[in-house]
């Protein structure tokens, strides 16, 4: 099956009727059967917050939980715990409500440009599966390092035998801090695939005022999205489940795109929640 959605489901004007809708989470769930958390990454959520998205979201609703930037060391060392072990126990809490529920479909780890091919990545990595024992995880790479010719098929490899779900990534070709796009599935029941755009003139502007925004400015064309359909289509054949996002929202592009996608598929989800209809 592939599953698409979006990034997040507070910024996609598209879905709303009125930019101040209440309960947006219900209402995107009415027209994609999963969402990435994102706000996960700045802040480990409360279990109220979680078991009210739970509570939202259709029985067989996903989630897909970016890992605290503690985990994948965006914050350089610095954590707000007395120890690593500790911040995985309090992150791999704050998953129960979705595990219990049976909706948590992965948690994400998308590590830092910075995060490059090394022995001592390559450990920290094994060593992070470890704490996460059988929850569902994928790996995101933003170093291309990792797949440069002589380490690629050591680094499938490696995902492989680790049990990471590997993160297939739709990105500008931007220079070292960007990765190529390999259709490489590493796990037999999921795969993810993410859309960043393809705006290589933003993509490394890390001295611009909004440069984020910048980065995921792009909008899919057809052509484009009919290429990645042959793509998917040939990815499902090697694994049962595709989790497909669409993170191109800085243009709010990426709820378009991604119902654009589907369209070109031809799906049509039965497990979504119940659209509300106003009657004026």
């Amino acid at each position: 099956m592939i599953f698409i959605g979006v990034t997040g489901w507070g910024d996609h004007d598209s879905l709303y009727d009125q930019p101040n809708t209440k309960n947006k989470l219900a209402v995107y769930a009415s027209h994609f059967p999963i969402v990435e958390v994102d706000t996960s990454f700045y802040a480990i959520p409360p279990i109220k917050n979680v078991e009210k998205w739970v509570k939202d979201t259709p029985s067989n609703f996903q989630f897909i939980v970016k890992a605290f930037q503690g985990m994948t060391l965006h914050t350089r060392g610095e954590i707000p715990f007395s120890s690593r072990e500790l911040m995985f126990e309090a992150f791999k809490e704050s998953l129960k409500p979705f595990i219990n529920s049976k909706k948590l479909a992965m948690v994400l780890f998308q590590f830092p440009p910075w995060f490059d091919c090394t022995k001592e990545n390559v450990q920290y990595l094994r060593w992070c599966k470890q704490q996460m024992g059988n929850i569902p995880c994928a790996l995101e790479f933003r170093h291309q390092s990792w797949f440069f010719q002589e380490y690629m098929d050591k680094t499938i490899s490696f995902m492989k035998e680790e049990g990471w779900i590997h993160s297939i990534c739709d990105e500008p070709d931007a220079g070292m801090y960007s990765i190529p796009t390999v259709l490489k599935v590493t796990d037999k029941e999921k795969a993810l695939v993410r859309f960043h755009g393809r705006n290589v003139h933003g993509w490394n502007r890390k001295n611009h005022e909004n440069w984020r925004e910048v980065r995921y400015l792009y909008n899919y064309n057809d052509r484009e999205l009919l290429e990645w359909k042959d793509h998917l289509l040939k990815l499902q054949k090697e694994s049962k489940n595709l989790y497909v996002l669409f993170n191109n929202n800085s243009g709010n592009d990426a709820a378009i795109n991604a119902k654009r996608l589907i369209e070109l598929l031809g799906i049509e989800y039965e497990c979504l929640a119940p659209r509300q209809l106003e009657l004026f």
